[in-house]
């Protein structure tokens, strides 16, 4: 009878004892398993991680090299290739202008010059004495300076093939350049 010894007799309300089982396990109690002096250093020590390495990050960003701009060859050989694809759809009209203007715009930017604003006897002209231009150089913007023109003012009947003869004076002209 080690059940009845466990059991405690309560009187029922009427007056007649009752058994009453075992009271059940109480449930588990959480115990947090580490002191707060180690939660808070672990959470100094998270904190000062993550400053250190948004500061690295920051000073990284701010002192990282900034990408050099174009140069004005690099964005004129830019501009042709796109222009290369332009040779069959556009007139041979409107190709020379684009493909003029962009040389200028080079010629321009790179040798500090007025090309764009300049006819094309004043350019040459201007170029005449220059040593920043070899005799080949201005042989080929003679020539092509010439070409441009009969096509834009003369209108000369041109056609695609007249196109790519200036789109490769024009390649020429900027690769060949000692800018």
């Amino acid at each position: 009878m080690i059940l009845a010894a466990l059991t405690q007799s309560t009187p029922a309300p009427g007056g007649e004892p009752t058994e009453e089982l075992i009271k059940d396990i109480a449930p588990p109690v959480w115990v947090f398993p580490y002191p707060t002096w180690m939660v808070v250093t672990a959470g100094v020590i998270v904190l000062l991680v993550i400053v250190g390495a948004a500061l690295l990050i920051r000073r990284w960003i701010k002192n990282r090299p900034v990408p050099e701009p174009p140069t004005p060859r690099s964005i004129a050989l830019r501009e042709l290739e796109r222009l290369r694809g332009e040779v069959k759809p556009l007139d041979p009209y409107a190709f020379s202008i684009a493909v003029s203007e962009v040389l200028r715009t080079y010629v321009g930017a790179a040798y500090r010059l007025h090309a764009p604003q300049q006819t094309s006897p004043e350019f040459l002209a201007a170029i005449s004495d220059s040593p920043k231009f070899s005799d080949s150089d201005r042989k080929l913007l003679a020539e092509f300076l010439e070409h441009c023109d009969l096509i834009k003012f003369a209108r000369i009947r041109a056609d695609s093939s007249d196109s790519l003869r200036l789109l490769d004076s024009a390649f020429a002209f900027v690769r060949g350049g000692n800018v």
